[in-house]
C-alpha cells in the first residue's frame, strides 16, 4: 500500500510520546447531562460508565451558560428561520443579521468601536497577527502566553530578532524589551494572556499599558496592546468585563476573547477600534477563508451576551466569585498548596508527575472530572491538577470534591 511506510513513521512517532509520557489518553464521549436541582449541581454521564454521573470541574462553562435555556431556544430559533449554515465565507454573502447584531454587542460589552467574529480565538489571534504583523514590527510576548498567541508570532513570520519574550509578568523584563527595541521598528506590539489558564493568575494590565504608552512616541505606528482575555471575559469582574475590569485598565488596544468558555456558546472575536477591525476583515486568512459560525450559534451568542449584561448575569457571577474563594480557601485548609488568586481556575499544585496521574485517577474513580497537567506542559517541579470552578456548582459539590481531595491527598 501507498502509505504503508508513513504508517510505520507515524506508529513510531505515537510510541515515542508514549514513552515521553505525553502521549494523550482516548477521549471520554459525554453521552448525557442532568440539569442542576438545589442540592447536586449538574451532572454528566460517559461512554461506558452505564448511568454513573460525574461532576465535571475541568470545564470552562464558568458561568453554566452551555445549557441555559435561553442559549437553547436562540439557537434553535435563528435555526429555523435561517438553516444550520450560512452556505458561504463572510464577504460572499455568508454575512446574517445575527452575525452582525452579535459584533455589535460584542463591540459595547469590551466598550471598544467595533468587534469581528472568528470560528474560534484560536483563529481570532491568527488573524489579529497576519493583519498587524509586518516587516518593520517589533512583538514582545509574555512567556507563559497561550499556543495560539505563540502560533500567530510564527505564522504573521516574525523574526527572532524582531521579537522578545519577557519572564512571567514581569513588567521590569518587558521595560528591558521594549528599551532594546532596534530603532529601525515602526510598530511594536504587546501580546498576552489575560488569565493564564494554567495558573489562573492575571497580567498586570496598568503597568503594561504605562509602559506601552511611555514607549508610543518611539516608533511610527506606536505601541499597540493586544490582550486574549478568553479565560476572563464573563469570567471574572463585577459585570464580567475580565481582566480589564479586574485591574481597572481598560486602555488595552485590541482585545481577542471567545463565546465559547464562560458565554457558553461558540465562536472567538477580536474588538477594537474600527480600523484595526476593518483591516483584520481585509487581511486576516483565518476570517476571510473560513466560513463564520452558524446563524444559531450566532444567536445564542446573542443571548449569552444579554444575559451576562443583565441582572441575571451579575447574580451568576457574583455566584462564582463565592464558589472561587470558598473552594481555594478549602483547598488550603485541608493543606494542599495553590496560588492565590480570584478566578475560577484553581491550580492544585502536587509537584510530582505520578502524584497528579494518580490523584486524577482516583478523583474520576469517585465521580470527579480534573485536569492534570504535567510536563511539557507545565514546567518540572509545577505539576498540577487544575480545577475549574462554575456558579452551577452547589456547596454541596464543593464539599464533596474537597473531601475527596482530602482522602487522597497523602
Amino acid at each position: 500500500m501507498p502509505v504503508d511506510r508513513l504508517k510505520d513513521s507515524i506508529r513510531a512517532e505515537i510510541e515515542k510520546l508514549r514513552r515521553t509520557g505525553i502521549l494523550k489518553p482516548p477521549e471520554r464521549i459525554i453521552t448525557g447531562f442532568i440539569p442542576t436541582d438545589e442540592i447536586e449541581g449538574s451532572r454528566f454521564l460517559l461512554e461506558g460508565e452505564r448511568n454513573r454521573k460525574f461532576l465535571r470541574m475541568n470545564s470552562n462553562n464558568y458561568l453554566g451558560l452551555a445549557q441555559h435555556p435561553k442559549l437553547i431556544e436562540a439557537e434553535r430559533e435563528a435555526s429555523e428561520e435561517l438553516g444550520v449554515n450560512p452556505g458561504a465565507v463572510r464577504f460572499i454573502d455568508g454575512t446574517t443579521k445575527y452575525h452582525k447584531k452579535l459584533e455589535e454587542k460584542l463591540a459595547n460589552f469590551h466598550y471598544k468601536e467595533s468587534a469581528k467574529i472568528f470560528n474560534c480565538a484560536y483563529m481570532a489571534n491568527l488573524g489579529v497577527a497576519l493583519s498587524l504583523v509586518n516587516k518593520m514590527t517589533y512583538v514582545i510576548s509574555d512567556e507563559l502566553n497561550h499556543n495560539s498567541i505563540a502560533r500567530a508570532i510564527r505564522i504573521a513570520g516574525v523574526s527572532s530578532e524582531n521579537k522578545a519574550i519577557y519572564q512571567h509578568n514581569d513588567v521590569d523584563g518587558l521595560r528591558r524589551a521594549l528599551e532594546n527595541i532596534p530603532d529601525k521598528i515602526e510598530r511594536t506590539i504587546i501580546i498576552f494572556d489575560g488569565v493564564f489558564s494554567m495558573r489562573g493568575d492575571y497580567a498586570p494590565l496598568k503597568e503594561i499599558v504605562k509602559l506601552a504608552r511611555e514607549h508610543d512616541k518611539r516608533f511610527k505606528d506606536g505601541v499597540t496592546t493586544i490582550i486574549d482575555d478568553s479565560h476572563g471575559t464573563a469570567a471574572f469582574g463585577v459585570t464580567g468585563r475580565g481582566t480589564l475590569e479586574v485591574t481597572g485598565e481598560y486602555g488595552v488596544d485590541v482585545i481577542t476573547s471567545t463565546l465559547g468558555k464562560a458565554f457558553g456558546a461558540e465562536g472567538g472575536y477580536a474588538a477594537a477600534c474600527k480600523e484595526i477591525i476593518e483591516i483584520i476583515r481585509q487581511k486576516a486568512d483565518t476570517y476571510i477563508y473560513s466560513n463564520p459560525i452558524s446563524p444559531g450559534t450566532a444567536n445564542a451568542g446573542i443571548s449569552a451576551v444579554d444575559i451576562v449584561n443583565g441582572e441575571e448575569g451579575k447574580k451568576m457571577l457574583a455566584r462564582l466569585s463565592e464558589n472561587s474563594e470558598y473552594f481555594r480557601k478549602g483547598i488550603r485548609d485541608i493543606g494542599l498548596e495553590t496560588i492565590p488568586g480570584i478566578h475560577p481556575i484553581i491550580p492544585v499544585l502536587i509537584r510530582d508527575t505520578n502524584k497528579v496521574k494518580n490523584m486524577v485517577l482516583e478523583l474520576y474513580k469517585m465521580g470527579i472530572l480534573v485536569t492534570g497537567l504535567t510536563t511539557p506542559v507545565v514546567p518540572s517541579g509545577d505539576e498540577t491538577i487544575r480545577i475549574q470552578i462554575s456558579a452551577v456548582h452547589t456547596k454541596d459539590d464543593l464539599d464533596y470534591a474537597l473531601n475527596k481531595f482530602k482522602e487522597i491527598k497523602e
